[in-house]
């Protein structure tokens, strides 16, 4: 089943933050049909305490609310926010060995995939207040001239768990979604020279929609531990580049193992898989220079498809300007 979460509320300007419409009156959950309709559960009611409650539970709700839904709208009515707009927590991995070794070229064109990269799946944590919806603007960051994309899929945590082994782990997601993980890729070079981050570089917009696809509805494209689902990336309607997500160098169950190691995961956390290869400007510019492609500008729309999961389509807007830190040099 694909379970939206949406409002009815609109706004004239730039529409309010995901995290803070999570329980406003207006934001409602449903269950969306092949033809756009989107049946609806009563009002109260949030994905991610439903995902909580297990994969069986979930279904049996999905189930229900198509057989008696409080209400039925078209989705192209509605605002769609992220399927769990404030998520406990975002952990955005690297998973992709393409787009790994092209990446590292913007900073030495001599680099090469580290060692240490086949040994763990490495992530760092993103900013769950950053998520926007399938077609929400989204602002370029304070202080940047580089915007890229991130072409990736997310996988949404249900059943909550520590030290998760291997075999458990698929029972531990809810769903499969769209992620877009907006990469101030200028920001992100400057403050990672420190030895941290990113930080700045990731923190303005995550997009993450448009539904959490249930595992079942991607069983009949099963191949080993992932899902052979095709990944594509247009920027104003020209094709950017695309990958299958089988790719993926670690499996999601594996990030599983390895997010919860020593800690919990919560229902409602997001695990992306990383940048595929060919979803991001950056990989481009390693291999061909900054010159190949010029970066993210106001006006542009970045659209990522993904089979099954569906699409998720977002225009550059003016952002804001930075305030000056307390005895910043000019």
């Amino acid at each position: 089943m694909r379970f939206v979460t949406f409002t009815t509320e609109q706004d004239d300007g730039r529409p309010p933050p995901a995290w803070s419409l999570d329980r406003a009156s207006g934001t409602r959950v449903g269950v969306q049909l092949a033809d756009g309709a989107i049946c609806l559960m009563p009002p109260g009611r949030r994905l991610v305490d439903l995902v909580g409650d297990g994969p069986e539970a979930l279904a049996e709700v999905g189930r229900e609310t198509v057989a008696h839904p409080s209400s039925v709208v078209d989705s192209a009515q509605v605002r769609v926010l992220p399927p769990v707009p404030a998520p406990p927590s975002v952990r955005d991995f690297m998973t992709f060995e393409q787009h790994v070794a092209g990446a590292v070229k913007t900073r030495d064109p001599q680099a090469h995939v580290v060692p240490e990269w086949y040994d763990i799946p490495a992530f760092y944590f993103s900013n769950p207040a950053s998520l926007v919806g399938a077609h929400d603007p989204v602002p370029m960051p304070p202080g940047s001239f580089q915007l890229d994309l991130e072409l990736e899929v997310g996988a949404i945590i249900g059943r909550a768990g520590t030290n998760i082994s291997l075999r458990e782990a698929p029972g531990h997601i809810a769903g499969y979604t769209v992620l877009n993980d907006w990469s101030a890729r200028d920001l992100q070079r400057h403050e990672m020279r420190v030895g941290l981050g990113p930080a700045k570089g990731k923190d303005t917009a995550t997009t993450l929609g448009p539904a959490l696809v249930t595992p079942d509805e991607l069983a009949p494209y099963a191949l080993g531990a992932s899902f052979d689902l095709g990944m594509h990336a247009t920027i104003n309607g020209v094709r950017l580049g695309g990958d299958r997500l089988p790719h993926m160098h670690w499996s999601f169950a594996q990030l599983i193992v390895y997010a919860s190691r020593g800690t919990w995961l919560r229902p409602g956390d997001v695990l992306g898989s990383g940048t595929c290869g060919g979803g991001c400007l950056a990989e481009l510019w390693g291999h061909h220079g900054f010159g190949a492609r010029p970066s993210l500008q106001v006006g542009d729309v970045v659209r990522l498809d993904v089979d099954v999961l569906g699409a998720v389509e977002n225009r550059v807007v003016t952002g804001e300007r930075p305030q000056p830190l307390s005895g910043e040099r000019p």
